[in-house]
């Protein structure tokens, strides 16, 4: 997966598991790991920042937090989400129903 489209997924999934709790740079970076991401601390620390400038989190201390527009960022993504995943896997599960 190209660079810049992997950021996209890793900003959903930070949003996502922000909404779940507060999240700092280590945090991110392990729930990163475990969905299978190749990534630095560095990146993490960019993706957060990137976020917080778009003000879809708000940093304080060290943990990061999900904001209102954040939280509405993340309604209208999952809403895009579902509406992609349901064209685009839609195809492979017939597909392999048929096999």
């Amino acid at each position: 997966m190209r660079a810049d489209v992997q950021n996209l997924f890793i900003r959903i999934h930070m949003l996502y598991n922000a909404k779940q709790q507060d999240l700092t740079t280590g945090d991110a970076l392990v729930l990163l790991e475990k969905r299978g991401y190749k990534v630095g601390e560095r990146e993490v620390k960019q993706e957060l920042e990137h976020l917080t400038e778009d003000n879809f989190l708000t940093p304080h201390d060290d943990m990061f937090s999900i904001t209102g527009a954040g939280l509405e960022e993340l309604k209208e993504i999952q809403t895009v989400l579902a509406e992609l995943c349901s064209e685009v896997l839609q195809p492979e599960q017939q597909e392999k129903a048929g096999a």
